[in-house]
């Protein structure tokens, strides 16, 4: 118990200066994630089995015997992992050696069938690699074993602790709200008072120490004044010089880079303070363990408070600026501040507590009567500001008169963490009045150095986001690019093992978890382990550069300087991109060391699907080859697929786009363009026919009309001359006589430019020469007209009101001429 609470105070202190360390070792695990296979343990040093069958025989009995303490089973972790290390390494040694005597062996060829012989070399040569590899498998077979079973020690062991830390967790203690057990709460601070004076005045009357006392005074006094002017006034001067650069208009650009890196002074003038106070106290001598252990405690308990200063300073800034995270008012950031240097002022006096109280020499109910107050003030300060932090507006944006949310996923998720560090304000204090100190100290203070690490995390991302603006310029197209995105994903990732560290995570079980990771996992006889997949990445890389180049050569200095048409061009390149990257694809699996021989398998799972449900897919893929070989449409060309007709703007491998002459997008399958009907109107070549239908009225000079019609024709320069243009008397029409001017354009893509124009100057031209261009007639027969005269009034009956139906005109007799009377009916007119 009191082993896991040193543990567990230690841990919190200054959490957020312990996150640079934590970076470094995960960037160092990255560095040495790419070291070469040389670096193995040679085959005479191997792993000593002899000594490993000792050591596992006492990891396990000590793991039976249960009463090993926690420092036991660490340092039977730390051994066991060593050599799990070097199985590992010898495992991975004899592999690369089996498969090697394997290719040799295949390289042989098949071992003749029975009443079959070969050569003799052949022979013995072939039983001389049995025999080698024979030898080779067995060290392979028994470092696999040794390695297994170190992994299952090591699994029991990390169960083990992990089951003593939950049991400390959960155990229960008394309540410090008990009247009964102040009294051990208060003369345990009376206790440790006592010792510190008491170690004073032993260090006063000691002559030597008061000597040197003495003799460094002046040093003492000095290093007092310059802390003091350093912590009361410093950290001010920094923040000021900061406010100066961030609004000085004499850098236009990058002036919230340099701004941040001067506020950091503020943090490297606080610790050179710290240190000199430290200093000073222990120049005056007058100290002993107890106080030397709380003057140590001095510079992570005030760095504390300076660091959640600072942070809340660049999340919460004193002036108004239209780029910071959380968008609250200037009185919600000021008590944000505020709310923040309270918890690093708890964090510091927490850090200070385990020191002077020395928590391993305490009673459970004095440090439960001790911790439970500052407790109820971190949960205090974490409720409050998790209210101010709930006040968040988010920011809203307008695109084409629609506005929504900036950031929807920023402003949920710290919703979310808002409502989180509510709960865990409001579980700490009723767990640590039920008795369930320990817990409660499990809740409290990770909740702030959570806090503290996310601030972190956001101030980093915000640095990042100000050098991006300062290169690229565009402040508001860089603030939102794709670059800032992918830094806060890679910053958030970096910070889960801190993270971990805070919430009670053992280091060396995220060193397991890395271990494994690094391990990678098998395939068949392949292993992929980090090393493998970047190895993959770089080849294939490499490989998709060298295609894009050789693309680009060919698109622009080769290609071009050749006869071949733009559409055989493309189709060359293409052509070479995909080859190109198949290539690249290979030669990284082969790089990374996967065999590719277990893709047969997937091969044949492939073909199923593909007869199943790929087969469109695999249709339009292979028309799109098609496409590309025999180029039966190029793009640029004019073509007409079913009730679709536009140039084609692009030929891709499943489909073609076409984009239409109302200017939309229309895609069309690739298997539609091979297996139906396409009209090219520009295959071959841009010339194409035009066919302007022209209509005079009757009693027109037909020769005329042909002339005019001819002249216009010839007069468009995009009409050619060879074959001229005609113009045909097509026959009587209804209502016109009918003609056609039939001309050959040289660039059919203006086809409807020219028709308009023609039919200008064929508007101009009739109306100059008083030719009509008729209206559409129909003359109208009525066979019983008499049926449209208003019914007879009866006699005596009502006048007809309203306006009066007036009786049809009389017939013109001339136009009722015997010849036009229809036989059947003859008092009507045909």
């Amino acid at each position: 118990m009191s082993a896991f609470l040193t543990h567990r105070n230690r841990g919190f202190i200054a959490p957020v200066l312990a996150l640079v360390p934590v970076i470094a070792l995960l960037f160092a695990a990255l560095i040495a994630l790419s070291a070469p296979a040389s670096a193995q343990t040679p085959e005479s040093d191997g792993p000593n089995y002899t000594v490993w069958n000792a050591l596992a025989a006492l990891a396990e009995q000590t793991l039976d015997s249960g009463d090993a303490t926690e420092a036991m089973l660490s340092s039977l972790r730390a051994e066991v992992v060593e050599m799990r290390t070097a199985f590992l390494s010898a495992k991975t040694a004899q592999q690369d050696r089996i498969a090697a005597i394997r290719e040799q062996i295949a390289a042989l060829g098949p071992a003749p069938e029975e009443g079959q012989t070969e050569a003799s070399e052949i022979t013995a040569r072939r039983n001389e690699l049995n025999t080698s590899l024979a030898a080779r498998e067995a060290p392979l077979l028994a470092a696999d074993e040794a390695f297994t079973r170190a992994d299952g020690i090591i699994r029991s062991i990390d169960r083990e602790l992990r089951n003593r830390q939950a049991d400390a967790l959960l155990q229960f203690g008394p309540t410090p709200l008990n009247p009964t057990i102040w009294l051990e709460g208060v003369d345990a601070l009376v206790t440790s008072a006592l010792t510190v004076n008491a170690e004073v005045q032993n260090a006063w009357n000691d002559p030597v120490s008061y000597a040197e006392m003495i003799t460094d005074l002046p040093i003492t006094l000095g290093a007092l004044a310059l802390a003091a002017l350093l912590l009361l006034r410093g950290r001010g001067w920094m923040e000021q010089l900061t406010t100066q650069l961030l609004f000085s208009t004499r850098i236009l650009r990058g002036r919230t880079v340099v701004a941040f890196f001067v506020s950091l002074s503020q943090l490297l003038v606080a610790f050179a303070g710290l240190f000199l106070l430290t200093t000073a106290i222990s120049l005056t001598r007058m100290t002993g363990p107890t106080l030397d252990a709380v003057n140590q405690a001095l510079v992570p308990a005030g760095m504390a408070i300076f660091v959640a200063r600072w942070l809340s300073l660049q999340l919460f800034p004193i002036h108004d600026t239209q780029r910071y995270a959380i968008n609250l008012g200037a009185a919600d950031r000021r008590s944000a501040r505020t709310q923040a240097l309270i918890l690093g002022l708890l964090m510091g006096i927490q850090t200070l507590y385990t020191a002077f109280v020395a928590p391993d020499t305490q009673t459970a109910a004095a440090q439960a009567v001790i911790m439970f107050p500052l407790i109820v003030l971190v949960s205090l300060a974490l409720l409050r500001f998790a209210r101010v932090i709930l006040r968040h507006e988010p920011r809203q944006v307008t695109v084409e008169g629609l506005t929504t949310d900036a950031t929807p996923f920023f402003d949920r998720i710290l919703r979310l963490g808002g409502r989180f560090v509510t709960g865990l304000a409001i579980a700490a204090p009723l767990l640590g009045a039920a008795g369930y100190m320990t817990a409660a100290q499990a809740i409290a203070f990770p909740a702030v150095a959570s806090l503290g690490l996310i601030a972190l995390v956001m101030v980093v991302h915000k640095l990042i986001t100000a050098v991006y603006v300062a290169i690229v310029g565009d402040e508001d197209r860089a603030s939102d690019g794709l670059v800032p995105a992918l830094a806060g994903l890679a910053l958030s990732l970096l910070a889960l093992p801190p993270l971990a560290l805070i919430w009670g995570a053992r280091a060396t079980d995220l060193w397991e978890i890395w271990a494994r990771f690094s391990e990678g996992v098998s395939l068949g006889e392949t292993r992929l382990s980090p090393t493998s997949i970047l190895w993959f990445f770089v080849a294939f890389a490499i490989g998709y550069l060298m295609t894009r180049a050789l693309q680009g050569a060919l698109g622009t200095s080769v290609l071009p300087k050749t006869k071949m048409e733009k559409g055989a061009q493309k189709a060359i390149v293409s052509g070479v991109g995909y080859v190109g990257i198949t290539a690249a694809a290979l030669a990284a699996f082969s790089t990374a060391g996967i065999d590719l021989s277990g893709l047969a398998i997937v091969a044949g799972a492939l073909s199923v699907g593909i007869g199943f449900g790929l087969q469109n897919i695999v249709s339009n893929f292979v028309s799109g080859i098609i496409l590309l070989i025999e180029r039966p449409v190029s793009e640029g060309d004019w073509v007409e697929v079913g009730a679709t007709s536009g140039t084609i703007e692009r030929i891709s491998v499943r489909s073609t786009v076409i984009q239409s002459f109302n200017r939309s997008k229309v895609i069309v399958p690739n298997a539609d363009l091979i297996s139906g009907a396409v009209t090219n109107y520009t295959k071959s070549s841009t010339t194409g026919r035009l066919i302007v239908p022209v209509g005079v009225a009757y009693g027109s000079d037909t020769r005329k009309v042909a002339q005019i019609l001819q002249e216009i024709a010839e007069s468009e320069p995009l009409v050619t001359t060879n074959p001229p243009p005609s113009v045909l008397f097509r026959g009587f029409g209804a209502d016109s006589m009918d003609f056609e001017i039939r001309a050959i354009l040289r660039d059919v893509n203006y086809i409807m430019s020219v028709a308009s124009e023609i039919n200008h100057k064929i508007a101009a031209r009739f109306k100059a020469e008083e030719i009509e261009i008729p209206y559409a007639q129909r003359d109208i027969w009525l066979r019983n007209p008499e049926a449209l005269a208003p019914p007879a009034l009866p006699a005596g009956g009502d006048e007809v009101t309203g306006e009066e139906i007036a009786p049809p005109p009389p017939m013109d007799p001339a136009l009722n001429s015997p010849e036009d009377l229809d036989p059947d009916f003859p008092d009507s007119p045909r």
